[in-house]
């Protein structure tokens, strides 16, 4: 998956909170959309510390997949 459109380096929809028991909130444009635990909050705590927001936006994107179908507001 690529960012063929640069909307994740323009508008950066995406955004995390890391919460305890090593779980991790996933928003997109401020909204919660799901919570990663496990190998995912793993891969997501090594995406942090290579500290490049492009690979963050990228990761989140891949990892939350297709949470939307058309009908959200």
């Amino acid at each position: 998956m690529e960012d063929k459109r640069a909307l994740l380096r323009e508008e950066r929809p995406f955004s995390y909170k890391i919460i305890k028991d090593e779980k991790a909130i996933i928003y997109w444009k401020d909204k919660q959309i799901m919570v990663i635990k496990g190998k995912e909050y793993q891969r997501l705590s090594k995406t942090i510390l290579e500290n490049n927001e492009y690979k963050k936006q990228l990761f989140l994107a891949k990892i939350t997949g297709h949470f939307k179908h058309g009908n959200e507001k």
